[in-house]
């Protein structure tokens, strides 16, 4: 391997920060310890500044473009969440305070439960997981621990369509189920004679995404949460696409059983960058005591002079703790914020807008793209990103040269139930002139791969960087130093 090159932007004799001289007593490292030479770049401050800054700016943002990543809902993330959220009383208490310091966050804790009991139907909700995928597995757990109370050692089998997110069948299989996959329809639902003859008394329960990843309401959903209560399974609803459902239709009023939220998919708190998330969990009644915790609850109620006094909880056969402390408090602050802001109404609006968005565009683009399933969606549909007579182009060129049009491509190659699969989400917050936009550019791109296909293999090429070698990246990684002279 070659030696690195020295900084290109470094100096010799500049300096960015100056040391005091020291304090203490200097004390003599042990031997080994100490290296031969440490050569770090040598820069002024404001150089160090600007060279950050250039990099922030390189990068893509919700706050900078279009985000059309289905099943993610990369919505707008408001302001005015982070302002409440970096309030003293929010950001500088410790969750190892005694509770009667810190009644504002409880509150605030047992309000978002409420909201989210409200808006899903659910009895009880805990806020503890710390994602999505956090809260599956949570879900599962509490599945489990339900079956074993009841003596139900039989229960060993997990139910997943193959319609699900994909995290599904790994939260199952980590939780030591058998994991079953149940095939799709000709309408894109599970398909119910393949479901009927997969249930019997080894069934523990059924994760079912609705809307699914194919960006369609389960037109059968009753007779499946039908079939599965019907030989004593219990039904997981996968909560990551509620921005379809807001104020209009709640999953336990509909019969599931246990459903996480995404906090950061459908009530606006920052997603991506790997985390913090938060990805509380909903239960029906019968399952509220296997709850993880504790759990925000009044201890005393209010008066009209008095405000309530708040506490936390264990339900009564928790399946314990699934996070430190009380989940990630600042999502928590944030998520509390924007329902609070928009109220009952303001949720079924955005449920509206985002399902208006969607179809939108698929009616603007079904034209030039195949959709394999192709009736009214949700939040998100899927078309393939392949053409019968422009056989050379893939999904993975076109959502590259949707970068030289300066869109960020949607989800690629996901779900796996449809070829070569661009996964397409507006959300409820971006404009018809954004919409209009981006439906141009990918029917420009549609016409390129049948008349310059070579654009599209190139692409993109306005990038600092341009197509990599991604397979290469994944399995050959070099973390440590940049060396210009290898490809």
């Amino acid at each position: 391997m070659a030696e690195p090159t020295v900084y290109e932007l470094s100096s010799s004799g500049r300096i960015g920060v100056r040391f005091p001289e020291p304090d203490v007593p200097l004390a003599t490292l042990p031997a080994g310890l100490e290296r031969e030479s440490l050569p770090l770049p040598e820069l002024s401050e404001l150089d160090v500044v600007r060279h950050f800054t250039h990099l922030s700016q390189l990068n893509y943002s919700i706050d900078g473009g279009f985000y059309p990543l289905g099943s993610c809902t990369m919505k707008y993330n408001p302001k005015i969440n982070e302002d409440t959220a970096r309030l003293p009383g929010f950001a500088f208490t410790h969750p190892l305070q005694p509770a009667e310091t810190v009644q504002g966050n409880l509150a605030l804790m047992y309000e978002l439960q409420e909201y989210l009991k409200e808006i899903s139907g659910f009895a009880a909700v805990s806020l503890q997981p710390a994602a999505g995928a956090h809260g599956e597995f949570t879900g599962v757990m509490i599945i489990k621990a339900y079956h074993e109370a009841m003596g139900r050692t039989n229960r060993t089998k997990m139910l997943i369509p193959d319609s699900a997110h994909g995290t599904n069948p790994a939260t199952s299989a980590m939780r030591g189920f058998e994991v079953v996959g149940v095939p799709s329809d000709s309408r894109g639902n599970v398909d119910l004679e393949a479901l009927k003859a997969l249930c019997d008394d080894a069934v523990a329960g059924l994760m079912l995404t609705n809307p699914n990843t194919l960006g369609l309401f389960e037109e059968h959903v009753v007779e499946v949460l039908d079939l599965i209560h019907g030989c004593g399974g219990l039904v997981y609803g996968d909560g990551a696409n509620l921005n379809a459902l807001l104020g209009i239709a709640r999953p336990g009023d509909i019969g599931f059983d246990v459903m996480h939220f995404n906090l950061h998919k459908t009530f606006s708190t920052p997603h991506g960058g790997g985390g913090p998330g938060s990805g509380p969990v909903g239960v029906a009644t019968h399952l509220v005591d296997f709850l993880p915790g504790p759990n925000a609850v009044i201890v005393e109620e209010g008066t009209d002079e008095e405000a309530p006094l708040f506490d936390l909880a264990m339900p009564a056969q928790s399946i314990g703790r699934v996070k430190s402390f009380h989940g990630h408090f600042g999502m928590l602050v944030r998520a509390f914020t924007y329902i609070s802001m928009y109220g009952a109404d303001g949720m079924r609006k955005i449920a509206e807008h985002a399902v208006l968005n969607a179809n939108y565009l698929l009616a603007k683009l079904r034209h030039a793209y195949h959709v394999p399933h192709d009736r009214i969606c949700m939040h998100e549909f899927v078309m393939e990103g392949v053409f019968e007579d422009a056989p050379g182009v893939h999904a993975l060129d076109i959502a590259k040269r949707l970068m030289d049009y300066k869109f960020h491509p949607p989800t690629n190659y996901f779900p796996l139930i449809v070829h070569e699969a661009l996964m397409i989400e507006p959300t409820e917050t971006e404009n018809k002139q954004t919409l209009d936009a981006f439906a141009d550019a990918l029917i420009k791109i549609a016409a390129e791969a049948h008349t310059q296909p070579e654009l599209l293999h190139g692409a993109p090429h306005i990038t600092p960087i341009g197509r990599l070698d991604e397979v290469k990246a994944a399995k050959d990684l070099v973390l440590c130093c940049w060396y210009p002279d290898q490809n």
